[in-house]
Order: structure tokens, then sequence, then C-alpha cells
């Protein structure tokens, strides 16, 4: 009988102008510090949807103001580390806004060492696996709408 896990769920958005994308570098959060990663993205509060989550990560991250309607969903990424840890059982939701209030600029500095445009085909060095592998899919505009990411079947060359 195999054991059940906790899922714990993400929102990300990724402001797109044209062909660009806005990322930030981290540092000092303890995870992928020295990273280009998402500039708004964060965990699903306790009673909170996804979408409110990411509105409300947009003003708390970069200082923008993301209307609902102006959030595309992307692909929806359950990924894991491959350990049983129930920590590293991901739901991630990803979304895309082409519109927003405001002009994104780092709000966190001692969490944000950098906020700057990349070409979605020119991704900078490093990024998280996760978030390069959904966005190399976005700019190939190959991106399903649900993807597995880390499990060992996929490693091994079986179901996902």
């Amino acid at each position: 009988m195999s054991a059940r896990f906790t899922l714990v769920p993400a929102a990300y958005v990724y402001l797109r102008r044209e062909s660009e994308v806005l990322l930030q570098l981290r540092q000092n959060t303890g995870f992928m510090d020295g990273h280009w990663a998402a500039a708004i993205a964060g965990h699903v509060e306790a009673g909170e949807s996804v979408t409110h989550a990411a509105i409300r990560e947009a003003a708390e991250e970069v200082g923008v103001e993301v209307p609902a309607s102006a959030l595309t969903p992307l692909t929806v990424l359950h990924r894991t580390d491959g350990s049983d840890d129930p920590v590293e059982q991901r739901a991630d939701f990803f979304f895309e806004s082409r519109f927003w209030l405001g002009e994104p600029r780092i709000l966190e500095s001692a969490k944000c060492a950098d906020l700057r445009w990349f070409r979605i085909d020119a991704l900078p060095e490093p990024m998280p696996p996760h978030e390069r592998f959904v966005l190399e899919r976005l700019a190939d505009e190959e991106l399903p709408a649900f993807l597995p990411f880390g499990f060992r079947q996929a490693r091994e060359g079986g179901p996902a």
C-alpha cells in the first residue's frame, strides 16, 4: 500500500512583454539563491485560491496589481525532488500576464538582488530546473496543460 502525501501548492506569474519575461535574481531565501527565477511566485496560503495567491504575490513581490482577468493559465507542474518528503510533493500553477498596473520594482532587496527582463528564447543561467523546464516549453509553444517533473517513472522512461 502506498502512502498518501501532502501536496504543497504554489502560484507563479510570469510578467510578459512581447518576447520577454521578467525574472528576479534570488538571494537570502534559502532556496535557489543565486538563481534567476519568476519575479512573482509563492505558496498558496490556507483558505486562499490559487488565483488570489497569484494576485497577492504580484503585489507583495514586485508591487504591481494584476487583475484576475489578466491571468492566463499556462500549465500545472506536478513535481517532486524524488524523495518521500511530503514538503517536496508540489503542484505549481503557472500563469502569465501581459497586463498589470504599476511598474515592477524590487520591494524586498534582502531577497531579490536584481530584477530584469530576458528574452524567453535566451534565458539566463542558472535557473531553477523546473522553471526552465516550463519556460523552454512555453518558448517552443509546446506547453501542455499539465506536466509531471522529477518523478522516477518519467526519469526511467515510464509513464510520468
